[in-house]
């Protein structure tokens, strides 16, 4: 299977060390990558080119947020593109998720799929992690009426128009919950879907930590 009509986005930066094998992981399906590289200082950006991806390039490191919108400009371009999935670069997602998202979205009954860590069992944050993930999201539920069990993943999928009603200000870790909260004013049509997100000690040390959680709920509250 391969898909034609999809772009994913996917932030990167300074993933020197495993983005080839995520963007060859990604290119046996999805046939169109495009990595953002934020500011990357490691050589991360030619990497991602060399593995068969179209690389866009921030000069300086804006953060997430800013890089996911440079994205989603970017295959909005494309007039071919009906769907989008947002996808992490430092290889804690799984092709098979993004796939399941996709086939979700082409049903026709849903605008948006967020990715829950909290549907199943494959996922081990830790009971810190956990918690603290689940005091963001229940904030972002109070906020804006949805009511997910995980706000702050960073694979989601979008139809064309529902990806043309985001628009992202907030560059660094709160641009999670803006996504929802614009999702929520637009009366977009959105669901779960069960993914794995695979904590490594790579991972961790890139950031996934308790302290990465931390700074969400803190960029949260002070919003």
């Amino acid at each position: 299977m391969r898909l034609d009509d999809t772009w994913l986005v996917v932030p990167l930066y300074n993933e020197a060390a495993v983005v080839a094998d995520v963007v060859t992981g990604a290119r046996a399906v999805f046939t169109k990558v495009v990595c953002v590289d934020d500011g990357s200082t490691d050589g991360s950006a030619d990497i991602a080119k060399a593995s068969g991806a179209v690389v866009v390039r921030h000069p300086l490191n804006l953060g997430q947020g800013a890089a996911l919108q440079t994205g989603f400009d970017y295959v909005l371009a494309d007039p071919a593109m009906r769907y989008v999935v947002t996808f992490d670069s430092d290889g804690q997602h799984q092709v098979a998720d993004a796939v399941a998202m996709v086939e979700l979205l082409r049903t026709g009954e849903v605008d948006v799929v967020f990715g829950s860590r909290f549907l199943d069992e494959r996922t081990e944050p830790g009971r810190t992690k956990r918690a603290v993930l689940r005091l963001a999201t229940g904030l972002s539920n109070l906020t804006t009426g949805l009511r997910l069990t995980d706000a702050h993943n960073g694979l989601r999928g979008f139809t064309r128009p529902a990806l043309a009603a985001v628009q992202i200000r907030q560059n660094r870790m709160a641009h999670a919950s803006e996504i929802v909260a614009q999702v929520a004013k637009a009366g977009l049509r959105c669901t779960e879907s069960p993914v794995h997100v695979l904590y490594t000690e790579y991972s961790r040390r890139k950031g996934q930590s308790i302290w990465n959680s931390v700074n969400i709920l803190t960029e949260l509250l002070y919003r």
